[in-house]
């Protein structure tokens, strides 16, 4: 037991103390920060770009629907014509909308053009199509004898509260948090068994290939050496991750601050709006942020919290086991490509199935993958925020913990035989064969 304790403490301080380690736990934060940003600085230039778009509307019954918005200010064309509005505003408009003159109404859809010397925006032509939609339809109801505003007061928005038979509501707010909650767990789990499982793998391979191996061998089991190869690295990546944690969530709190970017992009807005329309927005942002906070006491935080570090635990066990295995039977780290796939398949697999879990979280596929070991950290972190059964959860981590037990087994047997073997490239029927001594 001591000898193992001698063994992580000596992973972790060497993986802490490592260059690269210092470098990235530093500038990791610094870049994630910079990147989100960067992303809030683009979207607020995109946000403030204004499109001038000329029209020429030669049918004269759809010019009304083209008022000014925030992002689009459009220009009456239609007096000079298509031809000479095309070469008086090539290069000084957006784009240019033609609209041909039609008999009837079922053919005024018909023969609409943009021109525009590049692609245009699809967010700009769904706008301008949604306007014309609605204007045609208004004027087939009009040609009808039917009063228009009877029909607008017909118009009903419904929006549907799901319950279950318990009395637990939710809605679409619910709903997105469910899957940002899971998602998250979810794919920080994927990323921690890829970076800190792979770091097990390079330590095995450069031991092996510097022969120091040899030396420890001679007084720590193989066993041993992996379990603490594998714990070492752990601690270390759960010390990255906090320091990273924090770091990031400090960063943000001092940015926002200081430079008030919701501040100052909300009351950029609000200056564009009348008193009333401040007060109405204002009023619909606090009662969503009320149901935000509703939502999230009605998340089952503590088997979320707990979930997570019995699979975060177990998911990285497994594939450390594994990527240790893999690092003692080859000699180099390009030796490793041909075992990676089998590996990366069940974690690439349950991404995938995580976004149909999100549709269907109570589905035969979803509850398969969530009681498959190997993907079972990933589904069933992002099944469980929207209810799973206890037996579930139960039933998941007992095959996860006993795989664990059989996976690690199976990859001492392997390291402990391939530790000692140098100039040969391993193949599966090798690694067969290791199995059985």
């Amino acid at each position: 037991m001591n000898k193992l304790k001698l063994i992580i403490k000596r992973e972790f301080l060497a993986k802490v103390k490592n260059k690269s380690f210092i470098v990235m736990t530093i500038l990791s934060p610094l870049l994630m920060v910079g990147l989100f940003m960067l992303i809030i600085f683009l979207n607020q230039k995109n946000s403030e770009e204004i499109r001038t778009v000329a029209f020429v509307d030669d049918s004269q019954l759809l010019t009304a629907v083209f008022k000014d918005t925030d992002k689009t200010k459009y220009v009456d064309l239609t007096a000079i014509g298509l031809e000479e509005a095309r070469k008086q505003t090539e290069n000084s408009y957006y784009g240019i909308l033609y609209i041909p003159k039609s008999d009837t109404l079922e053919n005024l859809s018909k023969g609409i053009l943009f021109y525009s010397e590049d692609s245009p925006s699809l967010n700009l032509i769904s706008a301008i199509e949604n306007k014309l939609e609605k204007k045609i339809r208004d004027l087939k109801i009009e040609q009808l004898n039917i009063d228009i505003n009877q029909v607008k007061s017909a118009e009903t928005d419904v929006e549907i509260t799901s319950e279950n038979f318990s009395g637990e509501k939710s809605s679409k707010i619910g709903s997105i948090l469910k899957m940002i909650t899971g998602g998250g767990f979810g794919y920080l789990i994927f990323m921690f068994i890829i970076i800190y499982g792979t770091s097990v793998m390079r330590s095995v391979i450069e031991e092996k290939t510097s022969r120091i191996i040899e030396v420890i061998i001679s007084s720590v089991k193989p066993f041993q050496l992996m379990l603490g190869k594998i714990l070492g690295n752990a601690l270390a990546g759960v010390l990255q991750f906090i320091i990273w944690m924090v770091s990031a969530g400090f960063l943000m709190f001092v940015i926002a601050s200081v430079f008030g970017l919701e501040s100052a992009s909300s009351s950029s807005a609000m200056g564009q709006m009348n008193p009333e329309m401040v007060q109405q927005v204002q009023e619909t942002a606090m009662s969503e942020l009320q149901l935000a906070f509703l939502e999230v006491k009605n998340l089952p935080i503590l088997t979320i919290f707990f979930s997570f570090i019995v699979y975060f635990i177990g998911g990285y066990l497994i594939y450390s086991s594994i990527y240790a295995a893999i690092g003692a039977a080859v000699d180099s780290e390009t030796d490793t490509q041909q075992f990676m796939m089998p590996v990366m398949l069940p974690l690439i697999i349950a991404i995938y199935v995580g976004f149909s879990v999100i549709e269907n979280p109570h589905g035969p596929i979803a509850l398969g993958f969530s009681l498959f070991p190997l993907t079972s950290p990933i589904v069933m972190l992002m099944r469980i925020p929207f209810g799973v059964p206890w037996w579930q959860i139960l039933t998941s981590m007992i095959l996860l913990i006993g795989t664990f037990i059989l996976i690690v087994w199976f990859a001492a047997k392997i390291y402990r035989v391939g530790i000692l073997m140098y100039g040969k490239k391993p193949t599966y029927k090798d690694l067969y064969k290791w199995l059985r001594y």
